[in-house]
């Protein structure tokens, strides 16, 4: 954590370069001129580069300028956001049903920005018969094809075959969509408040499954 930077009179040099409150270079100034300009604008006199020869100050309101870090600082934390990989296992000869599931939760990872590592189990006489996981991996990725892309195309692992999906979006975009889509269901709901509960619930369970933690891969 950076230290906090000298202002007004804990600024101990004999001159200093003076910014003044809207960016302009008002050049090397005695630091008593500078501290009197910093009263006569109602403005904190602050040192923003100690090291400078002499040192750069510049005159601001510096509890408004802590408090706008601060804020910046709190909505660029909220913002990051680590890609996740989430895995789901298939068996070769996965039934339409099953398979249909099993997609529906590789769509949903790929729109919250998560890549996705597939993975097929072969057991007894399937590891003979490798090209069923296979077909089955490019039939995967060409029905998402729209929200990923085969970012490590498929590879024999021991009895599994392995792919791994990227979201088209980052991650950070998909979660600013959601908080969008949240708010506007909100927004919504306040406009509209003869809706069902039952309808309200549903949402709220889906705005929470946006920013859910990895689930445990399922096996079909």
């Amino acid at each position: 954590m950076s230290a906090e930077p000298r202002i007004n009179d804990r600024i101990r040099v004999p001159e200093v370069r003076l910014v003044g409150p809207s960016g302009e270079q008002v050049g090397i100034v005695p630091l008593a001129k500078a501290l009197e300009l910093a009263q006569e604008y109602d403005l904190d006199l602050v040192e923003v580069a100690a090291n400078a020869r002499p040192p750069v100050c510049k005159l601001m309101d510096y509890g408004k300028f802590k408090y706008e870090s601060a804020m910046k600082a709190r909505e660029a934390r909220k913002n990051q956001a680590h890609t996740v990989i989430k895995e789901m296992k298939l068996r070769p000869k996965i039934d339409p049903h099953d398979y249909d599931t099993k997609k529906g939760h590789v769509v949903r990872f790929l729109k919250q920005g998560d890549k996705v590592k597939i993975t097929i189990m072969f057991r007894g006489r399937e590891q003979s018969r490798p090209e069923l996981g296979y077909r089955l991996l490019q039939r995967l990725a060409e029905d998402v094809q729209d929200l990923g892309f085969v970012e490590s195309n498929p590879k024999q692992d021991g009895r599994n075959m392995i792919m791994v999906l990227g979201p088209h979006k980052k991650k950070t975009e998909a979660m600013a969509e959601a908080r969008q889509a949240q708010e506007a269901r909100k927004a919504d709901a306040k406009a509209n408040p003869g809706r069902s509960q039952n309808a309200a619930d549903a949402e709220t369970a889906e705005d929470v499954d946006v920013e859910a933690p990895a689930e445990a891969p399922a096996e079909a």
